[in-house]
């Protein structure tokens, strides 16, 4: 119990610093400052009265989706003594695996370079510079010869590294069932039982109606797309990303998918939102 406490708040400090860097914090502390000439708003219970206001303005909304979006990205909780390599990959012996993997990648890369007499990192000369400017919109027309390059690995030896994946701290050399003939990459790792994968994709179960699916369902196809798209009209006139997060699982109206997408993910259409 004292994990779980202590692990989300974590999670919340790490929501309030993002948020409080944000466009959005700004935003509200302005409104906040605003509304202190209302009549509405009194000394006595400032903090509620600007909370209502903000709740009122549709303020309290935007919180919640910015709260909701963050939640989504957020990084799983760690030890804070962790490195930031165990935070991308918690298993030592995968971490080996993949630093062996990029040094032959990289030995590979640097002697087709070498061959070629092509440098990795260079600043482009001032004549290239001006060059590349002038046909910068012709790119992607542009077809450089490129039969000198090679790849830099063979499919077959990214294959055989996957192959000799092995955990040290796991022994299957006296456990011998039908799994281990199942495939060549025998890495024991955690994945969802098939009960766990009917219960996680459970809107896409058969009696479930579901949009641009032509399976038979107890709806009729056309009563279930007039009926969805009815809640789809809903869900954006409440201004609420779990709500439309929640709703596209079973298939986004090709008229609605612009707006529900920017609601999902939080997305204006303000031009510091485009960079």
């Amino acid at each position: 119990m004292q994990d779980e406490e202590t692990e989300l708040s974590l999670t919340i400090a790490q929501v309030v610093q993002k948020l409080q860097g944000s466009n959005l914090h700004s935003q509200l502390e302005r409104q906040a400052r605003g509304c202190m000439c209302s009549s509405d708003v009194h000394l006595e219970s400032l903090k509620e009265d600007v909370k209502e206001f903000l709740r009122k303005s549709g303020w309290k909304k935007k919180l919640q989706n910015a709260v909701f979006r963050e939640l989504n990205v957020v990084p799983s909780v760690t030890h804070p003594a962790s490195p930031p390599e165990h935070l991308k990959e918690p298993l030592a012996y995968m971490r080996k695996a993949q630093a062996s993997w990029e040094k032959r990648v990289l030995k590979s890369l640097n002697s087709m370079c070498t061959e070629l007499s092509i440098a990795l990192a260079r600043k482009r000369p001032v004549d290239e510079q001006k060059e590349l400017l002038n046909k910068w919109n012709e790119m992607s027309t542009d077809e450089p010869d490129l039969s000198l390059f090679r790849p830099v690995y063979a499919p077959k030896d990214f294959l055989e590294v996957l192959i000799n994946l092995r955990n040290p701290n796991y022994d299957s050399s006296d456990i011998t069932s039908f799994r281990t003939h199942l495939g060549l990459i025998q890495v024991p790792l955690r994945i969802k039982s098939i009960v766990d994968l009917r219960k996680f994709f459970t809107e896409l179960n058969l009696s479930t109606g579901h949009l641009g699916i032509d399976d038979a369902t107890l709806v009729s196809p056309d009563l279930f797309e007039n009926q969805h798209e009815r809640t789809g009209k809903k869900v954006l006139a409440e201004h609420d990303s779990a709500a439309a997060q929640q709703y596209v699982r079973q298939g986004c109206p090709t008229g609605l998918r612009a707006e529900l997408w920017a609601l999902i993910l939080n997305a204006g259409n303000q031009p510091e939102d485009h960079l």
